[in-house]
């Protein structure tokens, strides 16, 4: 699985995000570009401690489950459900996203598990670093596939 701790691997994912234009359209779903990259920002923030969240009623049920299986070999697929604390409807600047987002990033590449949280994913519950680092590659991954980079 590819990981953002990997340099090679960090710096094109970087690539990736870099080739983005404030016109990319997107190839499903609702966001433009802009939103995007503010909605990827908050995986991030979650997975580094910038945003502490409570676990709630669901998470706690069924998030075991959901991550073994996001967690797994295949890729993010289209329709997933967002957590309302994600989702990002308002328009926003794509030059101000697109800095924040690659800031983020290598941020989480620079600092290495170090730098992870040691508090419960939201959702997933208690966290290793691999699937933290698993599902923050992924979910990057979705979204830029999204956008056809």
């Amino acid at each position: 699985m590819p990981s953002l701790f990997q340099s090679s691997e960090h710096a094109e994912l970087l690539r990736r995000i870099e080739s983005l234009r404030p016109e990319s359209p997107a190839l499903w779903g609702r966001m433009q570009v802009a939103q995007m990259l503010a909605h990827c920002q908050a995986p991030l923030r979650v997975a580094i401690g910038d945003l502490p969240l409570e676990r709630g009623l669901v998470g706690i049920l069924f998030g075991r489950l959901a991550k073994m299986k996001l967690a797994g070999p295949k890729p993010f697929g289209r329709g997933m459900p967002t957590a309302p604390e994600f989702r990002v409807k308002d328009t926003r600047d794509f030059a101000l996203e697109h800095r924040k987002l690659v800031e983020l990033v290598r941020a989480f590449g620079r600092n290495g598990p170090e730098g992870l949280t040691k508090l419960p994913h939201p959702f997933f519950g208690p966290m290793t670093t691999g699937e933290w680092d698993t599902l923050q590659w992924k979910h990057l991954d979705h979204h830029l596939r999204q956008f056809g980079v």
